[in-house]
């Protein structure tokens, strides 16, 4: 049990690693890349970006200039706010058939479900401003529920069928 804890944990790390460093290729801001959430228990700035390590070992983030990521192209948004998820493919790639492998995979599956703010809801956003050349808050709520309950739909399938 600790190993899969351990091996999520560190998948968690490269994810928004990878979106840290999509962010630097794409040259837009991002100040803070935390571990967990809570109180902070450690921290040290590098290059400009704050690295903590929080209480509570649930979850991971990074904090980009949103603004700034917003002016950019279609394509750099979505790369910037896919890369996580495209390390984590790598990584199961490289390592298939571990458990590490398998915590990446599962990584990248699930950051790709339309659920709120997961990656795939992100820039299933970002590409319906696109497409409608504007913000609407009614459509992004529709996408939100939508995505939300077919993502919820496709895990009790998924459950009733290895049953």
């Amino acid at each position: 049990m600790l190993l899969y804890i351990i091996c999520f944990a560190v998948a968690m790390l490269i994810h928004e690693l990878g979106h840290l460093a999509a962010a630097r290729l794409c040259r837009i801001p991002a100040t803070e890349l935390g571990f967990g959430w809570g109180k902070r228990l450690f921290g040290f700035d590098l290059g400009g970006v704050e690295y903590k390590l929080h209480a509570l070992p649930i979850g991971a983030y990074v904090r980009l200039d949103i603004s700034e990521l917003q002016r950019r192209s279609l394509g750099q948004q979505v790369f910037v706010l896919l890369a996580g998820v495209l390390v984590n493919l790598g990584a199961a790639g490289a390592t298939w058939g571990t458990t590490f492998g398998t915590m990446n995979m599962l990584l990248a599956v699930t950051n790709l479900l339309p659920l709120y703010q997961q990656d795939g809801w992100k820039c299933g956003v970002v590409c319906l401003r696109a497409l409608l050349r504007r913000h609407s808050t009614l459509v992004e709520w529709t996408f939100t529920i939508a995505g939300g309950g077919l993502s919820l739909a496709f895990f009790f399938a998924q459950t009733i069928r290895h049953l």
